[in-house]
């Protein structure tokens, strides 16, 4: 196939989410230099982008903090990624080239919608898109993505399900990870990936809510509040403020979640080492040894070990009157109870072992969880292609030229409140660019 062409074969983005939607939009550009194909395996798209914060769609963060992203790659290669495309920017591109005004929330400080319905988020990219003279094919899924013709001319052709074959001059692959199966993620891109010789990271669930088993706290199912989290590693140790959920299974709420890739990867460390000992491969083999437990510390309330010992000075008034000023009463009474404190007990009798023994459970409370929701509830997929496997400024493959990939497939995600939001509309941008400088001929990196 001559150079001419080839270039007018379309790019073809693989996935209709967040990235990938943001990836058509800058890959077309609107001037008819190319075309644009998104192939998406749902009815309609952006489904991760409709059930995001409870149906309003947590846009953006109000502010940015690099240093709360993860990756197991080059976190100098993650940054530069971030910075490809300032929040300041994203914010003006949402409210001035989409017509999609935000407003800060300030009690989280997260970026919504102001209409907070998240379905005008996914309508105006995708409307954005068609303007720009995208094409959509749902309800087709590609099963394979094949490198054809030559050094002086490459090109790609994508096998459909079906039988099918697109032939591109450029792919990005904008397929999500495996978080929340049922919007349609499921690991695809990764495979892709894998299949064309790129170097993966290990994935994991991550933003998952942590399970009990058996409940001891089922009881409290339903009290939330907002607290503190410590997480201690060997590397650094990780905190996350923010609202806590007791649930029927064990905790969840964004402080959680924030720390839960943590308890998630000592969990799957804890089964490589046991799958060469025994054949189990159910949920009880995902249940870590006392041992290698991830460890995650509660403090309850604002009130540290100082402000608590105030609170707690004998007097008559009871212990657990004094505690549940500042916390749920069922709660309170769980902490007593743990801490080996009659609830009839009052400050003035409280003995130094109790007191120290509470202390602990009100400020470093060592949260008992024995597994994870996994990826049916897990909000991304942690792990995914190396950094190094692409161009930072371009995302395209160091491997495979013409071969792009965007969003969750990355070996990179942020805490809750919009931070994955935010990354995927950098690399999908980045992608899109790249790949229309390919099919526009312009080869350079």
């Amino acid at each position: 196939m001559s150079e001419s062409s080839s270039q007018r074969l379309p790019v073809v983005i693989i996935g209709a989410g967040a990235a990938g939607l943001m990836a058509a939009i800058h890959c077309a550009g609107g001037d008819g230099a190319n075309a644009v194909l998104v192939v998406e395996s749902s009815r309609d798209g952006g489904r991760k982008i409709l059930i995001s914060g409870g149906g309003r769609c947590n846009i953006l963060p109000g502010q940015l903090d690099e240093t709360r992203f993860v990756t197991d790659s080059s976190v100098n290669t993650m940054n530069k990624m971030l910075r490809s495309w300032p929040l300041a920017e994203q914010c003006q591109f949402f409210e001035e080239e989409l017509g999609v005004p935000l407003r800060l929330e300030e009690e989280s400080g997260k970026l919504f919608p102001a209409s907070n319905r998240a379905r005008d988020v996914r309508d105006a990219l995708v409307n954005a898109a068609r303007e720009r003279g995208v094409e959509f094919r749902f309800e087709t899924t590609v099963e394979r993505v094949e490198a054809v013709g030559d050094s002086e001319s490459p090109r790609w052709r994508l096998h459909l399900r079906g039988g099918d074959t697109i032939d591109a001059s450029a792919v990005v692959v904008a397929t999500g990870g495996y978080s929340v199966p049922n919007t349609g993620s499921d690991g695809a891109g990764f495979r892709i990936a894998r299949d064309l010789g790129h170097e993966l990271h290990e994935t994991y669930a991550a933003l998952t809510p942590l399970t009990l088993q058996p409940p001891r706290f089922g009881d409290l199912a339903g009290v939330s509040l907002d607290v503190r989290l410590k997480a201690p590693t060997a590397r650094k140790p990780l905190e996350a403020v923010g609202g806590f959920l007791f649930t029927h299974r064990g905790y969840s709420g964004p402080s959680v979640l924030d720390v839960s890739h943590l308890a998630v990867r000592s969990a799957e460390r804890d089964l490589a080492r046991a799958l060469p000992e025994s054949s189990s491969s159910g949920p009880a083999s995902r249940r870590p040894r006392g041992e290698d437990r991830q460890k995650v510390l509660v403090q309850w309330t604002p009130l540290g070990e100082q402000e608590w010992l105030r609170e707690l000075e004998p007097r008559r008034t009871t212990v657990l009157a004094a505690v549940r000023r500042h916390m749920p009463t069922r709660l309170a009474e769980m902490l007593l109870h743990q801490s080996g404190v009659p609830l009839d007990r009052s400050l003035a009798e409280l003995r130094s072992t109790e007191r120290k023994a509470l202390l602990e459970a009100l400020t470093a409370f060592d949260l008992p969880w024995t597994g994870h929701e996994g990826y049916r509830t897990a909000e991304v997929t942690g792990g995914g292609v190396a950094l190094a496997e692409v161009d930072p400024r371009s995302l395209q493959s160091r491997r495979c030229p013409g071969l792009f990939f965007c969003g969750e497939v990355l070996d990179a995600f942020g805490p809750i409140g919009g931070y994955n939001f935010l990354w995927a509309w950098a690399t999908g941008r980045a992608a899109g660019r790249g790949a229309r400088r390919i099919a526009s001929g312009d080869c350079s990196r």
